[in-house]
This record gives C-alpha cells, sequence and structure tokens, in this order.
C-alpha cells in the first residue's frame, strides 16, 4: 500500500519539476488532483487517482464523469481542444476484465472537443504503466526501489510537493506586483486639467475649441501638424466621455502599470495613442479626440500578457477582457459617432509596444525584435498611405474635408480646383458635388452650379440644403417655377427653416414684379 501511495506523490513531485505542470486542484482527502500545462504536444490536463478498484464498471462511470467535467473546463478555458489524461493508481487492478475500457480514448462533448485518454497503474505492473505514463508526458520516471518507504517518507514528499505548488503560487503573485501605479494618475489628471482648459476655453463639445488644442484633424496633419497624432488622447468630447474614460484608465491603466511597471506602462500608453490616432488618421475623416485608442492600448498590452502566461491569464482576467473587448468593438460599429478605428488601432498599437518592452524579466529577445520589426511595418504602412495615397486619390471624403479647410480659410478658387479635379478624375459622390457647386455660386459659375446641383438632389433628394441653394441658382438665371419648385421641396423636407420661407416670398415678389 504504501509503495503505490509513494509512487502517487513521486509522480506528482515529478510532473511538476520537470514535466511543466501545475497543481489546478487537490482533493481534501488528498488521493485526487488535477493538473494543468501549457506546453505542446502533452495533455493539457492531468489527473490522478490514489483510488484501490474493485470493478472496472466503477472505473468505467468515473471516467465518463471526469469527461463531461473536462469538456466543462474546456469551455471555461477558450480552448478550441483539449486533451487530458487521467491515471489510476491501484494496488490491484479490477478482479473483472478492464483494459478494454482503455483501449480507446473517451471522447466528450457534441463536437467531440475532449479527449481523455486513461492508464491504469497497479502494484505489480508499476513499469508498464510508468512508461504508459511517459509515452504521453514526454517525462521518464523512475522508482527507486531501495528507498525505504514508510508513512514519514510519503508525509515528507507530501511536503515538498505541496511547497512547490506555493512557491509557483507566490512567483504568479509576483507577476501581477512589478510596480505601483503612478503614471495612471497623473495622466488621469491631464485629462481632468484639460477637459477644465477646454470648458474654460469656449466648450469640450466646441470644434474650434477642440481643434485649436489639439484634437485629430487630417488636413492639419497633412500640413505638417504631426503633434496632432498625440494630443487628441488628452482631450475629451462631453463630461460623459471624459467620465467612462477616467473610469476606464483607472481600472485598466493600475493594472496594466502593475502588470509592466511604470517606464514600460507609459511608453505602452502613449505608442498604443498614437497609433490609434494614425489608423482614425487613415480611415475616419471626421475629427476625434479621447483617450479611448490609448486605453484599448492597455487592453493589447493584457492580450499580450495572454501570450505570454496564458494559463494564468485565462484562470483570471482573460475571459473577462476578451469579453469587454468584443462587446466594446460590436458598439463601436453599431452606434454612430464611435471612431472605431482609433479603437482598433490603438489595440493593436498596446499589443506592439507590449511586445517590443515585454514583462519585466522576461528577456526573449527574439520575440522582441520580431515585435519591432512589425511594429515599424505597420506604422510605415499606415504613414504611407494616410500621406502619400490618400492624399492624391479619388478618396470622396478626403477631398470634401479639403475642400471645407480651404473655404473656412475663404480660399474659395483652391477648393474649386481641388472639386474640379475631383469631378475630373471620376468622383461622382454627391457630398463633392453639392459643395463644387458652392465654390460655382461663388464665383458667379451659375449654370455650373445648377448643372451640379441637379445631380445632388437627384442622388442625395433629402438634402435640404442642396434644394435651397438650387432655388438660389435658378433665381440667378431667372427660372422662377423652377426656383419656387425648388424651394418648395427644401421646405417639405425642413419646415421650421425660416430662411427657406423667405426665398418662398422673394420668388413670389419677383413673380409679380413688373420686368
Amino acid at each position: 500500500m504504501f509503495k503505490q501511495d509513494y509512487l502517487y506523490w513521486k509522480m506528482i513531485q515529478k510532473l511538476q519539476a520537470d514535466g511543466g505542470y501545475r497543481i489546478l486542484q487537490l482533493s481534501k482527502s488528498n488521493n485526487e488532483i488535477w493538473l494543468e500545462t501549457t506546453e505542446k504536444n502533452k495533455p493539457r490536463i492531468i489527473r490522478i487517482l490514489r483510488h484501490d478498484l474493485d470493478w472496472s464498471n466503477w472505473m468505467q462511470r468515473d471516467m465518463e464523469v471526469t469527461a463531461g467535467r473536462l469538456e466543462q473546463l474546456r469551455k471555461r478555458l477558450y480552448a478550441r481542444k483539449l486533451d487530458a489524461l487521467t491515471i489510476y493508481i491501484t494496488t490491484y487492478p479490477p478482479v473483472d476484465d478492464w483494459s478494454f475500457r482503455i483501449e480507446k480514448p473517451l471522447v466528450a462533448g457534441a463536437k467531440g472537443l475532449t479527449t481523455l485518454h486513461t492508464v491504469l497503474i497497479d502494484s505489480e505492473h508499476n513499469d508498464i504503466g510508468l512508461q504508459e505514463v511517459s509515452r504521453f508526458v514526454h517525462t521518464e520516471f523512475e522508482i527507486n526501489d531501495s528507498v525505504y518507504i514508510d508513512l514519514g517518507t510519503i508525509e515528507k514528499l507530501k511536503l515538498d510537493v505541496i511547497s512547490f505548488a506555493n512557491q509557483r503560487i507566490s512567483s504568479e503573485k509576483q507577476i501581477f506586483q512589478n510596480g505601483k501605479p503612478f503614471f495612471t494618475y497623473i495622466l488621469i489628471a491631464i485629462q481632468l486639467i484639460m477637459f477644465a482648459v477646454l470648458e474654460l476655453y469656449g466648450g469640450s463639445t466646441n470644434t474650434e475649441t477642440l481643434l485649436k488644442y489639439g484634437a485629430k484633424e487630417n488636413f492639419r496633419i497633412l500640413n505638417g501638424e504631426w503633434w496632432r497624432f498625440f494630443t487628441p488622447m488628452i482631450l475629451h468630447i462631453g463630461f460623459i466621455h471624459l467620465l467612462m474614460n477616467t473610469f476606464a484608465l483607472y481600472y485598466l491603466g493600475t493594472e496594466v502599470e502593475r502588470l509592466y511597471g511604470k517606464s514600460r506602462f507609459l511608453m505602452i500608453y502613449v505608442f498604443a495613442g498614437f497609433l490609434g490616432s494614425l489608423a482614425s488618421f487613415v480611415f475616419n475623416a471626421n475629427i476625434s479626440a479621447g483617450a479611448s485608442g490609448a486605453i484599448f492600448g492597455c487592453f493589447g498590452a493584457l492580450l499580450f500578457f495572454g501570450t505570454a502566461y496564458p494559463s494564468l491569464f485565462f484562470r483570471t482576467m482573460g475571459p473577462n477582457v476578451i469579453g469587454i473587448i468584443i462587446i466594446n468593438l460590436v458598439l463601436g460599429f453599431m452606434i454612430p459617432g464611435i471612431d472605431n478605428s482609433g479603437h482598433i488601432g490603438g489595440l493593436v498599437g498596446g499589443f506592439l509596444a507590449a511586445s517590443i518592452v515585454h514583462l519585466p524579466k522576461r528577456k526573449d529577445y527574439a520575440k522582441r525584435l520580431g515585435g519591432l520589426v512589425v511594429t515599424l511595418a505597420t506604422v510605415g504602412a499606415l504613414l504611407y498611405i494616410g500621406y502619400v495615397i490618400q492624399p492624391h486619390s479619388d478618396n470622396s471624403q478626403f477631398v470634401v474635408q479639403t475642400a471645407q479647410e480651404l473655404i473656412q480659410s475663404n480660399e474659395t478658387n483652391k477648393a474649386y480646383e481641388v472639386l474640379k479635379k475631383a469631378e475630373e478624375n471620376g468622383v461622382e459622390s454627391p457630398e463633392v458635388y453639392f459643395y463644387l457647386s458652392y465654390t460655382e455660386i461663388k464665383l458667379g459659375k451659375f449654370e455650373d452650379a445648377r448643372d451640379h446641383l441637379e445631380v445632388v438632389t437627384e442622388k442625395a433628394p433629402d438634402i435640404s440644403e442642396a434644394h435651397y441653394n438650387l432655388a438660389l441658382v435658378y433665381i440667378q438665371l431667372l427660372d422662377f417655377e423652377k426656383a419656387k419648385s425648388a424651394a418648395e421641396q427644401a421646405i417639405k423636407l425642413d419646415p421650421d427653416n425660416e430662411n427657406y420661407q423667405e426665398i418662398i416670398d422673394e420668388i413670389d415678389s419677383m413673380e409679380n414684379s413688373p420686368l
């Protein structure tokens, strides 16, 4: 009996020390233990049961129950497949025929994604059983028969196993304690101060104020204001935006700063914010601001932590982190006005930055170099698209944004040239035609403006301003009947606009006035 008890604890000790396994669960009676590893080509889960078997049908029922528990565990771990091994250590084998029950692995789950192998070791065939286990875990087991085995020997082995497990738990806790949060609080303070500045000097929802203090705006970036890749992460549009991002930064930032340490966290956060702004610059023409990209970078850093410590990640924060990321990205695609390109850019940026700086006490220079190469390639590609391809492409959003900036700067001729060139290159966007007609009205090209506005009202009939402008053009061309029809359509779309009613009155007075 002592021999099999000794074998039970000796096998656990060997799997811990040389097999790369850690204890998941130890029963109160100490006769059943579950172990886990993240090493490839080994059973992820090993269950060892020290139990003297009588009949093989008991073993069969136990295997089936174990397979069901393993399938539940696979789902909790979000594992695509789960290979497991049960080892029965018994003094004597079952009295009836049992070998056929373990010839083939037991498969669990509707899709058969959990596989349970079984090995039985009895005192008369320890060597054969150990060889079978060695085949599964790629670790050689040797039992020294000259060792005197008594209760004291077994108790010492048990204490060694538990002590090793406690040391591993302590080292895992240390991974989460690489520094106290510092920069997280500094960044929160900066966010709050800048929000107060925005509110004092025009309001955080005022576009001009946001642009003045550094919001991301593509046209200005193209004209040399590169610092707008960084400043948006400390600005917020409205109190709710500030509140949500501040709470997110508090909870995520402190966690990431504890994992990576102060300096690494700051580098991850800033680079994620930069890549989020860069992705927004390439994929989103709208003005944007906020720490969301950098905060998603914290998620990215946690995902990288998951690649370095997958078992620890999924046993602790993993399911929650993945769930929150998915929910936020889905909401970003569903709710208008959310800059999801910035979120995804920040997520990728945080992962890449973490791959370069890595976790404290982890060298992995080859992987870090690989992360650096991928990062440089990603940044280079986005910068090339944003600075070289898009300004010379037929991207209607970029054309419209450029024209808007020129019109606001009273450079109507330049705006007209940009829009006209887009038309000549085959861009047929209603927005392009609308702004082109606006510049043509300003330049006195009323017939051209009429032609373009007629296209706009046909392709996008819900734009009331287009009908109104068309009415103005018809007035200039003395076509009062069409002018009135266009004005009536504008009123139909926007009945509360006083300007539309005034132009109807103006047309009526013109029609009734003598030539």
